[in-house]
C-alpha cells in the first residue's frame, strides 16, 4: 500500500505536466517551457509504470489525449507539412521514446545492483537463477553445456506452479487399490519434488546401449532423439502407459517400471522435443534448452499436473502423461538444471558421484533483455496465493465504501490504525461524476440541436477536464473488474483522486453557468461551505482509527461504529 501515494504523485504530475504543455502549445510552441513539460510528462509517465504496472492506466490516457490533440494538428490548414511533422515527432520521442528507454534504464540499475541469489529466487527460471551469484550459479558451476547420451541431470518443470519442482521417484511404489476403488500399475511412484534431493537425479541412456556412463568423445543429445530417462537411485526407467493416473484419471500414469513378470511390458521410450531450438538439428543444452518429453508408444507428453498427492505419495506433485497437450504450456516443459557427465557404471560408485559436486567454473550469463523480458512475465503473471485475504474486497464494494482495512490494533490501549474513506469525499467524488455525465449528455443533445450552451473555449476546458478526470477514474478502476486476484481498497485511491479532481470542475462549472443570479450564486456558496465543513467534521471524528493516536474506551469504539447502527436501522424499517 505504501506504493500507491507514490504512483499517485507520478500520475498526477503527468497529467499537471500534459495540461501545462496543452497550454504552451497555443501561446509557444517549441519553446524552452515547451519542451520541458512534454519531457516531463513522458518521464512521469514512466515513473508511474516503474512504481507498479497500475500506472500503465494514466500512461495510456494521456497517450489518448495527446494522439486526439495530435489528429486536430492534422487537419490545421494554417501549419505547413514540416511544422506538423516535427510536431509529431517531438510527441513521439517525449511519450514514446523516453518512457520506453527510462523504463529499461530503471531495470538495467535495478539488475546491475541486484546481482546475487535471494530467497524467493526460485520462482524465475534456471537461466535466471544460474546468471545470479550464489545460490543456483554455485550449485551449477562447471557443468558440461551439452547433454550427452549418459549425462546425469536434474529435470526442473518450466512453469512452476504452484510451486518450482522437480522430476523425482523414490523407493515407494502407488498403492494397489486407490480411495476410490479405481486400481494402479504399483509401479515406483514418479512425482514432482520442490526440494533439491538425491532422488531428483536422471540419466539420460542411449536405448540401443546398456551403459549409463558418457563415452569419449561424449555424444550430444539433439531435438528428435530417442531417450530413456534412468532414475539415479535406483536404476529404473521412466514409463508411462494406459492406466489413469491417480489423481487425473483422464491422464496416463508415470511411473518407474518394475518388471513383476506380468504381462505389463515396459514402456520407456521418450522422443526428446526441443521447444526453444533454432532448427531441427539442435542440441540439448543445460539451463538454456526448454525441452519436452513425449511417449512413443503412446504420444503421451510428462506433464505436471500440479495436483498434490495423499500421504501415501508425500504431499508431492503428481506427474502424468497427458495425449491431448497441444503447443506450448509450461507444465509439459521441462529443461535440465544440474548436470554431469556420468563416469560410473557401477550402482554404488555412480551413488557417491551424484552426491558430489562439479568443481569446473562455466559462465552462463543471460543477456539483459533476456532477464528484463522475464521479470516482466514473472511480475505480469505470478500469484503468490489464490486464498481470500481477511480484508479484500471487490471493485463495486469501493465505490459504496462498504469495506476498510485494518491495519494495526495496539494490545492493551485499542487504538488502531485503519484504511478508511471520508463517506463525505467518496460520495461527493461519485455524485460529480455523475452530475458531469449528465451534463455532458444534456450538452451533446443541445449542440445536435444546435443549440449552444457554452462558449466554445468553455465547451473545449469542459470535455479536456472530463477526459483526464473522468477518463482517469475509468481507467484507474474498470480494469479491475477483469482481474483474477485479491483486491483492497487501496487499488481505488488512483481512481478515487481523479474523481475528487473533477470535482472543484463540476463545482466551477455550475457556479459560472448554471447559476444566473447573484443570489443563487450566494446560497450555491454556501453550501459548498457547508459541505466543506461537514467534510472536516467527518475527518476529524474518524482521526483516533486513521492516525492510531490516541487510546480508545469500549464506548468510544462503540461510537466510532456509526456504520453498524445505521445498517441496523435500516433493517429493522
Amino acid at each position: 500500500m505504501l506504493l500507491e501515494s507514490v504512483l499517485i504523485f507520478f500520475n498526477l504530475l503527468a497529467v499537471l505536466s500534459y495540461l501545462k504543455f496543452f497550454n504552451c502549445q497555443k501561446h509557444s510552441p517549441f519553446s524552452l517551457s515547451w519542451w520541458f513539460w512534454l519531457t516531463l510528462t513522458g518521464v512521469a509517465c514512466s515513473c508511474a509504470v516503474g512504481i507498479k504496472y497500475m500506472g500503465v492506466f494514466t500512461y495510456v490516457l494521456v497517450l489518448g489525449v495527446a494522439a486526439v490533440h495530435a489528429w486536430h494538428l492534422l487537419g490545421d490548414q494554417t501549419l505547413s507539412n514540416v511544422c506538423v511533422f516535427c510536431h509529431l515527432l517531438a510527441r513521439a520521442v517525449a511519450l514514446l521514446v523516453i518512457p520506453v528507454v527510462l523504463y529499461l534504464l530503471f531495470f538495467y540499475v535495478h539488475l546491475i545492483l541486484v546481482f546475487r541469489s535471494g530467497p524467493h529466487d526460485q520462482i524465475m527460471s534456471s537461466a535466471f537463477q544460474a546468471s545470479l551469484e550464489g545460490g543456483l550459479a554455485r550449485i551449477t558451476q562447471g557443468q558440461p553445456l551439452e547433454v550427452a547420451f549418459g549425462s546425469q541431470v536434474t529435470l526442473r518443470n518450466v512453469f512452476g506452479k504452484p510451486v518450482p519442482c522437480w522430476l523425482h521417484s523414490h523407493q515407494d511404489t502407488y498403492p494397489m487399490i486407490y480411495e476410490n476403488g479405481r486400481g494402479s500399475s504399483h509401479q515406483q511412484q514418479v512425482t514432482c519434488y520442490p526440494f533439491k534431493d538425491v532422488n531428483n537425479w536422471w540419466i539420460v541412456k542411449d536405448p540401443r546401449r546398456h551403459q549409463l556412463v558418457v563415452s569419449s568423445p561424449p555424444r550430444p543429445v539433439r531435438h528428435g532423439d530417442m531417450v530413456q530417462l534412468v532414475h539415479g537411485m535406483t536404476t529404473r526407467s521412466l514409463n508411462t502407459h494406459d492406466v489413469a493416473a491417480p489423481l487425473s484419471p483422464h491422464s496416463q500414469e508415470v511411473s518407474c517400471y518394475i518388471d513383476y513378470n506380468i504381462s505389463m511390458p515396459a514402456q520407456n521410450l521418450w522422443r526428446l522435443e526441443i521447444v526453444n531450438r533454432g532448427s531441427d538439428t539442435d542440441v540439448w543444452k543445460t539451463i538454456l534448452s526448454e525441452v519436452r518429453f513425449v511417449h512413443v508408444n503412446t504420444s503421451a507428453v510428462l506433464k505436471l499436473s500440479g495436483a498434490h498427492l495423499p500421504d501415501w505419495g508425500y504431499r508431492q506433485l503428481e506427474i502424468v502423461g497427458e495425449k491431448l497437450s497441444r503447443g506450448y504450456h509450461g507444465s509439459t516443459v521441462w529443461n535440465v538444471e544440474e548436470h554431469r557427465y556420468g563416469a560410473s557404471q557401477e550402482q554404488r560408485e555412480r551413488e557417491r558421484e551424484l552426491h558430489s559436486p562439479a568443481q569446473v567454473d562455466v559462465s552462463r550469463n543471460l543477456s539483459f533483455m533476456a532477464r528484463f523480458s522475464e521479470l516482466q512475465w514473472r511480475m505480469l503473471a505470478l500469484r503468490s496465493d489464490d486464498s481470500e485475504h481477511k480484508y479484500s474486497s471487490s471493485p463495486l464494494e469501493w465505490v459504496t465504501l462498504d469495506t476498510n482495512i485494518a491495519y494495526w490494533l495496539h494490545p492493551r490501549t485499542s487504538a488502531q490504525i485503519h484504511l478508511l474513506g471520508n463517506i463525505v469525499i467518496w460520495v461527493s467524488g461519485s455524485l460529480a461524476l455523475a452530475i458531469y455525465a449528465l451534463l455532458s449528455l444534456w450538452y451533446l443533445l443541445r449542440r445536435r440541436r444546435n443549440v449552444h450552451d457554452l462558449p466554445q473555449d468553455a465547451w473545449l476546458r469542459w470535455v479536456l477536464a472530463g477526459a483526464l478526470c473522468a477518463g482517469g477514474w475509468a481507467v484507474n478502476y474498470l480494469p479491475f473488474f477483469l482481474m483474477e486476484k485479491t483486491l483492497f481498497l487501496y487499488h481505488y485511491l488512483p481512481a478515487l483522486t481523479f474523481q475528487i479532481l473533477l470535482l472543484p470542475v463540476v463545482l466551477q462549472h455550475i457556479s459560472d453557468h448554471l447559476c444566473r443570479s447573484q443570489l443563487q450564486r450566494s446560497i450555491f456558496s454556501a453550501l459548498v461551505v457547508a459541505w466543506y465543513s461537514s467534510a472536516c467534521h467527518v475527518s476529524n471524528t474518524l482521526r483516533p482509527l486513521t492516525y492510531g493516536d490516541k487510546s480508545l474506551s469500549p464506548h468510544e469504539l462503540k461510537a466510532l461504529r456509526w456504520k453498524d447502527s445505521w445498517d441496523i436501522l435500516i433493517r429493522k424499517h
